[in-house]
C-alpha cells in the first residue's frame, strides 16, 4: 500500500483537476482537496475521481495549507505538496514509489524539479526552470511558512534528497487570467516587503535552517539585494540576467512572452504596488493599525 498522501488546494480547477488527480492515482494512498468554495465542477470531478474534499474560505496560500496539513485526516508516513495546475510526470511517478518505500529514518524530504509550460512551449532557459523546491516530506516533520508570498515547506529536523523526474506545471488559462493572478500575486509580494520594513507581521525565517540550498539562497538574494534596489532596477537586471545571461532567448517566442511577462512586467508591478503604498503610508501616522488599514483598501485583503 502507497505511504503518501497528496494535499492540493483549489479554486474553480475543472480544467486542470482531472489530469492532476490521474497522475497520483497509481501512488498516493489518499489525495486531499482543500477547496475555496468554487463556483464550477471542480468538487465533484475530484470526488468521482475518489479525491477527498473539504472546504474552508481563503486567506492566502499558507494559511490555507497549513490548515490542511493540520485537519486533513493525513495516516501516511509521507506527504505531498502539489497545485491543482501541476502533475507528475511518468520518471516521477515511478521514482516516488521506489524512493519513498526505500528511503532511511534521516531522511525526511525530498527535493522536486518543477517545469514550467508557457503558451503550450517546455521553458528550457532562463535559470528559472527546473525551479528545485520541496514538495515531499515526511508528515509532521514539515510545515509551510507563514508569508503572504513566496512561502516553502520548511523540516523540523532532517537531510533532504533530489527526487527524479519532473513536476509540470502548465496552465490551460488564457493570458487575461495570468495576468489577473500575477496582480494578485503582486499584491501579496507587497504585503510582504511592506511588512518587513515597518515590522507589521513577525516574519518566518526558517527557511535558513534548512539544507534547501536553492531555496535559501533565492531568498537571500531577493530579501537582501533585491528588495533594496532602487525601483524598476531590480526587474531590468533581472529580465537581462535570465533572457541574455540565461539564455532564454533559445525559448523563442513563447519564452521571450514568459521571461518578459514573469521576470520584467510583474516585477514591475510589484515595485508600483509598492510606491502605491509607500505614498498612502506617508500621510498616515505610519502607526501599526493604520498602515494594515491602507494595505487593506489596497489589496481587499483581512490583514
Amino acid at each position: 500500500m502507497s505511504n503518501l498522501s497528496i494535499i492540493i488546494l483549489t479554486y474553480n480547477e475543472e480544467q486542470h483537476i482531472k489530469r492532476c488527480i490521474e497522475s497520483l492515482q497509481l501512488i498516493a494512498k489518499d489525495i486531499f482537496i482543500v477547496d475555496s468554495f468554487s463556483s464550477d465542477q471542480t468538487v465533484g470531478i475530484a470526488e468521482q475521481l475518489g479525491a477527498k474534499v473539504y472546504q474552508r474560505a481563503w486567506k492566502n496560500y499558507a494559511d490555507q495549507f497549513q490548515w490542511g496539513l493540520d485537519n486533513c485526516p493525513v495516516d501516511t508516513e509521507w506527504v505531498m505538496r502539489l497545485d491543482a495546475d501541476e502533475h507528475l510526470d511518468e520518471k516521477m511517478q515511478v521514482a516516488l514509489q521506489n524512493t519513498l518505500s526505500e528511503a532511511p529514518e534521516y531522511m525526511s524530504g525530498y527535493i522536486c524539479n518543477l517545469r514550467n509550460v508557457f503558451l503550450g512551449r517546455t521553458i528550457r532557459f532562463g535559470g528559472y526552470d527546473p525551479l528545485k523546491l520541496l514538495r515531499v516530506w515526511r508528515y509532521k516533520r514539515g510545515r509551510i511558512e507563514s508569508r503572504w508570498m513566496d512561502e516553502h515547506i520548511v523540516l523540523s529536523e532532517g537531510d533532504t534528497a533530489p527526487m527524479l523526474g519532473e513536476i509540470i506545471h502548465n496552465n490551460l488559462n488564457n493570458n487575461e487570467w495570468w495576468t489577473e493572478k500575477h496582480n494578485q500575486y503582486a499584491n501579496r509580494e507587497m504585503i510582504d516587503v511592506i511588512s518587513k520594513r515597518y515590522g507589521l507581521f513577525e516574519m518566518d525565517t526558517q527557511i535558513v535552517k534548512t539544507d534547501n540550498k536553492s531555496a535559501k539562497t533565492k531568498r537571500f538574494i531577493k530579501v537582501e539585494i533585491y528588495n533594496k534596489l532602487p525601483s524598476f532596477v531590480g526587474p531590468t537586471l533581472y529580465f537581462l540576467f535570465r533572457y541574455i545571461l540565461c539564455l532564454g532567448f533559445l525559448d523563442g517566442k513563447e519564452g521571450f512572452a514568459y521571461h518578459f511577462l514573469q521576470g520584467f512586467w510583474y516585477r514591475c508591478v510589484v515595485d508600483i504596488r509598492i510606491i502605491e503604498a509607500e505614498k498612502l503610508i506617508s500621510v498616515t501616522s505610519k502607526s501599526k493599525d493604520e498602515i494594515l488599514l491602507v494595505l487593506e483598501k489596497l489589496t481587499g485583503h483581512k490583514l
